[in-house]
């Protein structure tokens, strides 16, 4: 059972928790083998869009035919869909927690091009698009486990982040700061590691990083990344930290044909010093092992020299993170709190999906406090117990109540071989659902529900009433926010 638990604290962290056909795909492995496949994930099927609108998994709901290079609320489903059924969970996981950490919201994007064509900038997929746009999700997505200075290096080029933090206008006569000050302050080595001074300069390092919007207002055509030399401020721009290997602080002026390379210059710089490296190390601690658990500094150190030494590969680091001891510690079991995004996912992969369309999550996930492609500003979201206001916990309640009301049927009959005392029914399911321990009290509480009403007969109607309700109550619970 031990074993099977970490299995489960593992989908938790490198997923969003396990269906039962999960379980017995990881179990059956060894934990570094299941590691294995979580992060060499490559080496499995990239399948989950071609599985939208089929039987046997969840739907969706669009207005007009579905749309999601276009159409906003169907780009949210298209994730959601992959988060609950791609044979890459990590890979899913891995992208939303990128799309935190450089955090653009859809609404300034599409006010600068449009609806249609935000969505295309937000998530695309680019073999699907007319025009080849490739949406900065999947840029996430393709880059996930890859290089971080390579990251963001395509970062600072995509048209979204361009937009989102006003690079599309920074020019020689008028350097725009916004970029440069969240690359450093946000995206890597973090406050009180830069000046004022730092942030012209980097604003200078970015001039003529611009937008090529061709056939303006088009929704065939690619909006792309244009290097306007015409635009770039040539001279030199000195930094309070290095920038080159021997203490250099000072980026060379250069002639405007070659300007791009100070960007470049920069990136690099920043992907590599340590303060970034031990900066991610620890957002990576909280992501996957513990919010609520402080970090040993020997092990953020360690982390940190991993992703140093792999050359800023996040494939090493994430692969040391989940085998660590740190990891499978069974104390750091349920010390993260939720997303609204893993919530529902988690809900429904554990519950059902029968007949459930991803389409009735979006509203209570904003309520929640998480709508894909619209973080609240630049910082992304408040994380930890900053999703919990008693609006959005009200909202999870309530999620948890319509899912199970729709799942009763599918519920019913995976636990009619339980059905012999309510007692096993609610231990199918809180085998099944995974939270954290309710503790004795919290356990006859549920018990209790389980065993109102009439005697216990087992048949379908009450089977039904008692397996939705308990699968209600122990998603909406306290012990379930945790992953």
């Amino acid at each position: 059972m031990a074993h099977d638990q970490l299995i489960e604290h593992l989908l938790r962290r490198a997923g969003f928790g396990a269906s039962a056909e999960d379980l017995a795909a990881y179990t059956a492995l060894s934990y570094g083998a299941a590691v294995d496949r979580l992060v060499d994930y490559e080496n499995q099927p990239d399948s989950a869009d071609g599985n939208i609108g089929k039987p046997g998994f969840a739907g969706t709901t669009s207005q007009n035919p579905f749309s999601p290079n276009t159409v906003i609320n169907d780009a949210r489903q298209r994730w959601l869909f992959r988060m609950l059924h791609s044979p890459r969970p990590l890979e899913e996981k891995m992208t939303l927690f990128w799309h935190n950490h450089f955090a653009t919201g859809y609404t300034k994007v599409a006010g600068a091009v449009g609806a249609e064509n935000g969505t295309r900038l937000m998530a695309a997929k680019a073999a699907e698009d007319p025009g080849g746009q490739r949406g900065q999700v999947e840029l996430f997505r393709q880059r996930a486990l890859g290089s971080v200075r390579d990251l963001l290096i395509e970062v600072a080029k995509d048209p979204a982040m361009l937009y989102w933090l006003d690079g599309a206008t920074n020019t020689k006569a008028r350097p725009q700061e916004n970029f440069g000050r969240e690359l450093m302050e946000l995206f890597t080595r973090g406050v009180g590691y830069y000046t004022e001074s730092d942030v012209y300069a980097a604003a200078r390092v970015f001039t003529g990083w611009n937008v090529a919007q061709p056939g303006r207002g088009s929704t065939t055509a690619a909006i792309s990344f244009q290097y306007n030399a015409g635009q770039h401020e040539t001279g030199a721009k000195t930094f309070s930290f290095p920038i080159y290997g021997d203490g250099g602080r000072t980026i060379p002026a250069r002639a405007a044909r070659d300007g791009m390379q100070d960007g470049i210059d920069l990136l690099t710089a920043l992907a590599y010093h340590p303060e970034t490296a031990r900066r991610l190390a620890a957002r990576l601690y909280g992501y996957f092992v513990s919010e609520t658990t402080a970090p040993d500094p020997g092990f953020v150190d360690q982390i940190a020299a991993v992703y140093l030494q792999s050359g800023t590969a996040m494939r090493p680091v994430v692969r040391f993170i989940l085998n660590s001891a740190e990891f499978r510690d069974a104390r750091v079991y349920f010390t993260r709190y939720s997303w609204p995004a893993e919530y529902v996912v988690r809900a429904i992969k554990e519950i059902g999906w029968e007949g459930f369309s991803l389409g009735s999550t979006l509203t209570p996930l904003d309520a929640m406090g998480q709508q894909l492609f619209s973080p609240p500003d630049v910082a992304g979201w408040t994380l930890g117990e900053g999703w919990f206001s008693t609006g959005a916990m009200l909202a999870r309640m309530n999620f948890a109540s319509t899912l199970a009301s729709s799942q009763k049927v599918h519920l019913a009959t995976a636990a009619r071989p339980s059905r012999q005392s309510a007692q096993a029914v609610l231990d199918f399911l809180l085998d099944r659902l995974t939270p954290a321990d309710f503790g004795m009290q919290g356990y006859d509480d549920l018990l209790a529900y389980a065993g109102a009403g009439a005697a216990w007969t087992g048949a379908d109607v009450q089977l039904q009433a008692k397996a939705s309700g308990l699968a209600h109550l122990i998603a909406g619970s306290p012990e379930y926010q945790f992953v």
